[in-house]
């Protein structure tokens, strides 16, 4: 029995997050690789690196599907100096599709969100801003019961496997609906207060912009990819439902650049 093609791969996950909900800064789609050839089997990462092609190719697979693109800015040369183009002419060199699903998935309800309140167990979800019913950035939604802030600063640092949370003052009250965007989330700040959040689960953000919660909300950066590692498993929940005996394989390669020190 012979696999799908590549184009059958990522048509599913566009079928979920169509390209054309990405933003216009992004690079989401197919980045390398030729749509049309069979697929050997599917490495789902959050990140493309060095490492993920090597695992890539030992584990015989000749698609990756990531969260981020690996290319974001113009390369301008492929010279085997600096991380993309050394990853890039690793891919190219093994005849490896690169594919990212990036903004689009997170501006679609089932999407990067739609996974982070799942792990939350968040219930009555809805977009935050919304651009449709089931599109837009970031969602909010309901704790099935109301925590003490302490508490659901240890239910985030459990979900999200942190020990590390970066918070500003906490305000007075329980924590019963929530707001979450993956990634960078700070321009939803404003959004998240406006509708009556009391907390926010996001990440990468400035010193200044924990000032903006004003002492109304408690916003939590839980880390970059803290927040959206569960994309991996998303990934391969939604290939798999369309080809559940096909080798649709989670890397297992921990792509975090960062690293934490916890001084004494």
């Amino acid at each position: 029995m012979t696999g799908p093609q590549i184009r059958e791969i990522t048509e599913c996950i566009e079928e979920i997050a169509p390209l054309d909900l990405q933003e216009d800064y992004d690079n989401a789609g197919l980045l390398t690789g030729d749509r049309d050839i069979l697929c050997t089997g599917v490495l789902c990462t959050l990140d493309i690196t060095e490492e993920v092609i090597a695992e890539a190719v030992s584990r015989r697979c000749n698609l990756i599907v990531a969260h981020h693109p690996i290319i974001f800015r113009a390369v301008r040369q492929l010279r085997p100096s600096g991380y993309v183009r050394r990853t890039l002419i690793g891919a190219i060199k093994n005849d490896l599709a690169l594919y990212a699903a990036h903004t689009n998935l997170d501006n679609v309800a089932d999407g990067v969100n739609g996974e982070i309140a799942r792990r939350l167990g968040l219930v009555d979800t809805r977009v935050l801003a919304p651009k449709s019913d089931t599109t837009g950035s970031g969602l909010i939604g309901l704790l099935p019961s109301a925590l003490s802030p302490n508490s659901f600063l240890e239910l985030l640092a459990n979900r999200f496997k942190t020990g590390i949370i970066r918070h500003n003052a906490v305000p007075a009250g329980d924590v019963s609906k929530v707001a979450v965007c993956g990634g960078a989330g700070s321009f939803l700040i404003i959004n998240a207060l406006e509708a009556g959040a009391d907390a926010f689960v996001t990440a990468d953000l400035k010193y200044h912009e924990f000032f903006e919660a004003e002492s109304q909300l408690l916003v939590c950066d839980v880390g970059h990819y803290e927040s959206e590692q569960y994309t991996t498993d998303l990934f391969v929940d939604i290939i798999r439902r369309k080809f559940p005996n096909f080798a649709v394989l989670k890397s297992g390669v921990r792509t975090n650049p960062v690293h934490y020190f916890s001084g004494k």
